[in-house]
Order: C-alpha cells, then structure tokens, then sequence
C-alpha cells in the first residue's frame, strides 16, 4: 500500500474514517442542536411565568400542553424526537405530582431526586473502577467498542470524568434541594434552568477534549513508507 492510501488505526476509535465526529458535531447531537435546548426549555419557562402570574393548575396544563405540542411537531415534521420526549416525561411526572399535592415546588421534586440518584451512581461506579462516563462514551461514541478498558490511560481519564461529572451533578442538585427546602419556587424555577443546559454542555465539552487528546496521543505512528 502507498502512503497516501496508508490509513492510521486507533486503538480505542478504529480506522481514521471512523474516528470521533468534530466537536461541535458530538455537542449538537448530545444536546440536540439550538433547537433541542430551546424547546427543552420552553415548558418549565411556561411553568414558571404562568405560575407566577397565575395559579398552580393553569401552570401545570399549560406546561405539559407545551410539551405535548413539541412532541408532536417534531413527529409530524419526522424529526428525533429522542430529547423531546424525555423533556416530556419529565414535565409530565412533575406536572402530576405537584398537580396531588397542590404545592408549585413538587413540580421540580422528581429532576431533584433524579439528580441526586445520578450524581451518587456517578461517584460509586468510579470508586469500584467502572466510570460510568466510560460506558456511556462506549453506547453513544464508540459504537458499542469497550476497547478502553485495556487502556490504563483511558480507564484512568474516565474514572477521573465521571468523579468531575458526580461532583458537578451533586452541586447543582444541592443548590436547587435547599431552594426546595427554603420554599423558594420561583428562584427554584430560575435555578432549574440555569443549572440545566449550561454545565451539562460544559461537562461534554471537557469529556470529549479529555478522550481525543488521549486517544490521540496513545494512536500508532504509522511506519515509514508503509
């Protein structure tokens, strides 16, 4: 083979054709472009505003009314609608349990708890050195590929990933828990949203830097005139 047919292999991404889309690409996909951010939104901001300058009920169906007409234009427009319905879910199971209990801040009550199940099962899958990080990166990045784990370096970089990953989880939660506890329902409304996006988006951007530049340093170096 000539050398500008050579192609370089990775261990952990395979052939060059197949390695890691561009950064922007990993970051639209994970979060679902401009448009998955805005119209995660939109249904806690209708809850906040209506709940506001209204009462508890209106907010709730209007909430969930918004996310149900998300939903179903981007499966009338053939659109994922992956981020669509999981903001859905989470809007709907809020919706119902504030809806019971007649209290505005049980709206946010099951993202709090999720948080904190989340943030604890980041921190005790690195401590037994299995980073759930990794294993994420595995199903969503690398196609299924575990190759990582016989790499001490990208064990070690994971591990390290998902520690920054629990600690930073648990932060935001443990803001947003003493706003839930303090009766604080529209500040909580506002941390909700401003703890939501922005460090998830800074997580992956520090995550997908952190693997290429190790998988980038640890790929071969092709032979001369191979």
């Amino acid at each position: 083979m000539t050398t500008g047919q050579h192609r370089t292999t990775d261990p952990e991404l395979g052939p060059e054709d197949e390695r890691l889309p561009s950064l922007t690409e990993q970051m639209a996909d994970q979060l679902g472009g401009w448009r998955g951010l805005v119209e995660s939104s939109i249904p806690v901001v209708v809850f906040v505003i209506a709940n506001v300058v209204g009462e508890l009920r209106p907010a709730v169906i209007a909430s969930v009314a918004v996310a149900l007409l998300i939903a179903g234009l981007r499966l009338a427009q053939r659109r994922p609608v992956r981020h669509a319905v999981n903001g859905l879910v989470g809007i709907a199971v809020g919706a119902a349990i504030a809806w019971r209990t007649g209290d505005e801040r049980d709206f946010y009550l099951p993202g709090i708890l999720y948080g904190v199940g989340y943030g604890l099962a980041l921190l005790v899958s690195a401590a037994v050195r299995q980073p759930l990080v990794g294993w994420i990166w595995s199903v969503l990045v690398a196609k299924g590929r575990s190759e990582w784990r016989d790499d001490p370096r990208l064990v070690r970089t994971f591990t390290q990933l998902t520690v920054l990953w629990g600690v930073v989880w648990l932060a935001k939660v443990g803001v947003q828990a003493g706003l839930y506890l303090a009766h604080q329902d529209t500040a909580l409304g506002v941390a909700r949203l401003a703890l939501g996006y922005p460090p998830y988006a800074l997580l992956l951007l520090i995550t997908v830097w952190a693997v290429r530049r190790v998988t980038r340093e640890t790929a071969p170096t092709p032979l001369p005139g191979a």
